[in-house]
């Protein structure tokens, strides 16, 4: 069994989610179809996720090959989380995980007392009204006079291929969707062109290019589906996969063999290399096992009991620490103390951030502790240095 360094499988991974070299003259569809896809619960997370990636990239860019010309598309999927995918990839993720999406939204709606004739009816009311227009789900609820939320009929709606996530009412930090006929949005899309257990390899294969080398326990965290599926799923695949060790890790991981000679001939950084990224990053989230990138006992300090990861700080591939941005501040909080070179380039990129989110020149702030995210309520993990 092939045994590689644990620098490495970080710089190869690193590479492959354009965190070494930013895009440059790269279409941020490609970008995204690279990486799996962009994580969408936040609204933010997609754009500053896009930042750390794509050279020059621009807010308006994203906005405009989501809601102009429609290459890209959010939907509920991986994980029963909404997530921003390419169009070629929307009917695989929805067929993979739709048995899983869609029940948790009808048990959410049954829980708030909507029964199912409720349910058809309004849905019918919905998909009427918004022939050839979006509007927001209080807006939704206004027009029909409903008493009621619509928020949980407008979910399962999307869940159920119905209805699609447009632009919000207001800026990119804003979560109040505009909902749209999916069938408007898409009209060339068949989202029943492919069966789930076809999708669901699919699903499985995309991720092992986009997060390999991985243990068959990330595979199954990330995607959702049955370790015993996943078993099925690689036996499947077998001939086209290999199995190794990171030194220092007493895990075996799996990556495509297509891959094997690019790890081996990945060669050391020149220099030391800072990443940012926001809350619920791709690079982040994308396993279930984290002592690669991540030292056991700072795990809650990025990750709460949900398994939400905040906004971190990573050199060389690692969390050395965490940021916030709190007009006009952006913060920062390291775990331990680096070489002045190295925080001399933190400081830089995290200004440079902060005034990407704010649109004006931001103002840094070093932080000297943190409350660890077991302490904090819920959501604690979208302000990680709160009051610092």
């Amino acid at each position: 069994m092939n045994i590689v360094s644990l620098d490495q499988v970080n710089q190869f991974v690193l590479r492959k989610q354009y965190l070494i070299n930013k895009a440059d003259n790269v279409s941020i569809v490609r970008v995204v179809r690279s990486i799996c896809g962009l994580h969408a619960t936040s609204a933010t997370t997609p754009y500053l996720s896009l930042f750390s990636r794509v050279r020059n990239f621009k807010k308006k860019t994203l906005d405009e090959e989501l809601y102009q010309k429609k290459n890209l598309g959010k939907i509920r999927c991986i994980r029963k989380t909404v997530f921003v995918l390419s169009k070629d990839v929307i009917p695989i993720a929805f067929a993979a995980t739709n048995k899983m999406v869609e029940p948790v939204s009808e048990k959410y709606s049954k829980y708030l007392s909507i029964s199912k004739d409720e349910y058809e009816e309004t849905s019918k009311a919905i998909r009427s009204l918004l022939y050839k227009r979006g509007m927001t789900a209080l807006e939704i609820k206004k027009t029909l006079g409903r008493k009621k939320s619509v928020s949980p009929i407008v979910n399962l709606m999307c869940d159920q291929g119905l209805l699609i996530r447009g632009p919000p009412r207001k800026d990119w930090k804003s979560s109040t969707h505009t909902y749209l006929l999916f069938n408007e949005y898409f009209p060339d899309m068949d989202l029943a062109s492919i069966r789930a257990s076809d999708a669901q390899a699919l699903i499985v294969g995309k991720y092992l290019t986009s997060f390999g080398p991985v243990t068959e326990e990330d595979i199954t965290w990330w995607t959702g589906f049955p370790k015993r599926q996943i078993q099925q799923i690689l036996k499947k695949i077998y001939d086209t996969v290999f199995q190794l060790r990171i030194k220092g890790i007493n895990r075996k991981y799996l990556m495509l063999r297509s891959e094997e000679e690019l790890l081996k001939n990945e060669g050391s950084l020149n220099d030391p290399l800072i990443n940012l990224l926001p809350s619920l990053d791709p690079y982040i989230m994308g396993y279930k096992n984290r002592e690669r990138y991540l030292e056991p006992k700072r795990y809650y300090y990025v990750f709460d009991r949900s398994g939400n990861s905040t906004s971190t700080i990573l050199l060389n591939g690692r969390v050395i620490g965490i940021w916030d941005f709190e007009d006009p501040l952006i913060k920062i909080f390291l775990f331990d103390k680096v070489q002045t070179k190295i925080l001399e380039e933190i400081c830089r990129k995290a200004i440079e951030l902060g005034s990407f989110i704010s649109g004006k020149e931001a103002q840094l702030k070093e932080c000297s502790s943190m409350t660890h995210l077991l302490k904090r309520r819920v959501g604690g993990f979208m302000t990680p240095l709160k009051n610092c």
